[in-house]
């Protein structure tokens, strides 16, 4: 080639550079070029699951006062991180302390760890720009736990459960909530509970009360929003029934039976032996006692733990009878709970009447008629000789 032609060539080469780049590059262009910086890298969520969706924002700012510089595709890529969404192949120009800001959709698809992908942006003016950022993978889920649950359950009567929920992780979640099923045979109140975001080491506490008809096994789920990826926490807590080893108990003691003109007078104490207040005691006889003034029922009223009360009650009855006593309380939750103590009525050989005339056994009676008959017969007979 002659000389006069290798510098056209020259000419339309550069010429040609200039059209594709906007720009030769000088030493100033190349000093404000780096001056082009990641201002923040952030991840949406904080920390992913193995699978989690989710994106990555990468600002991008122009720290010089006074001159513009051109980008153009901008690339987030990572084996760990497949991306989804976000292409920046078009070009731009970023102007004096201006910010851009670049979004990436992605998939975690690394195991646990912390892992540095890559931010790269192409300046016109200088070599492309490069930022590694940090971003963990944690399989931590919620943690369920049970503060506190009766020491043993009993069906039909009304306990509450306290349960703790706590995010260990390293960033917020969202949308929690807490639902707790037990079949049919339980009802539970409330069934379902709302708590919205909890933060990273943040706990709560979560109360519900529960009756059993049957023994059943509470199944209790959390679920919540890692960024927009549903996960989920369960727990299980066997219902099973046993007695009470707290609740009260009112025993009877120190019974005294006495009639007076022909109504059994029952005395004695009533101790509540338990470890729960006993609200409203009473005592009263049932069949085939017929119950009489003045104490028809006997109410103690409240009885805590070793306090105790007297109480008598009145009632007629068949002597040599066995009535029942009927010892009657309401525990905590207004459930009425109801024992009985038998007492055996003493034979009425001293017992009288209200109106004043003996009362005899049907036995002694029949003897008093007899030897009146046989008496008056004698007298009669001799009379008659």
């Amino acid at each position: 080639m002659k000389r006069g032609g290798l510098i056209v060539f020259l000419v339309i080469w550069l010429l040609a550079g200039i059209g594709e780049t906007g720009a030769v590059a000088t030493p100033e262009s190349i000093v404000a070029a780096n001056n082009i910086y990641v201002a923040n890298m952030s991840f949406d969520p904080g920390a992913f699951f193995t699978g989690d969706a989710g994106t990555v924002t990468v600002i991008v700012t122009n720290g010089n006062t006074n001159q513009s510089i051109g980008v153009n595709h901008a690339a987030f890529g990572d084996k760990d991180f497949r991306l989804t969404g976000g292409t920046y192949d078009s070009s731009a120009i970023l102007g004096p302390l201006q910010s851009r800001t670049y979004q990436f959709s992605v998939v975690s698809e690394a195991p646990q760890g912390y892992y540095f992908p890559t931010f790269s942006l192409n300046l016109r003016e200088a070599d492309n720009l490069y930022y590694r950022g940090v971003v963990q993978v944690d399989n931590t889920p919620l943690s369920v736990t049970v503060l506190s649950q009766p020491d043993s359950f009993t069906r039909a009567k009304k306990d509450t459960i306290s349960l703790q929920i706590a995010n260990p992780r390293k960033n917020e979640v969202k949308n929690v909530v807490v639902d707790i099923a037990g079949g049919s045979g339980v009802e539970i109140i409330p069934s379902s509970r709302y708590i919205g975001s909890l933060g990273s080491g943040i706990s709560i506490p979560v109360d519900f009360s529960m009756t059993p008809e049957q023994e059943c096994v509470l199944n209790v789920i959390v679920s919540y929003d890692n960024g927009d990826n549903h996960h989920y926490s369960n727990l299980t807590i066997p219902v099973t029934f046993s007695p009470d080893k707290k609740k009260a108990n009112p025993v009877m003691s120190n019974i005294g039976v006495t009639a007076v003109e022909g109504v059994i007078h029952v005395t004695g104490d009533i101790t509540n032996a338990g470890l729960s207040t006993a609200n409203a005691v009473s005592v009263t006889a049932l069949s085939p006692a017929t119950v009489e003034d003045p104490y028809k029922t006997y109410v103690i009223g409240t009885l805590k733990p070793d306090d105790f009360g007297s109480f008598e009650v009145t009632f007629s009855a068949t002597g040599g009878a066995t009535v029942p006593l009927q010892l009657s309380y309401k525990d905590k939750d207004g459930n009425v709970v109801t024992s009985t103590e038998n007492v055996t009525v003493p034979q009425y050989s001293a017992v009288t009447k209200k109106t004043g005339f003996p009362v005899l056994p049907v036995a002694a009676v029949s003897i008093v008629l007899a030897l009146f008959v046989g008496g008056w017969a004698l007298y009669l007979k001799r009379n008659n000789q």
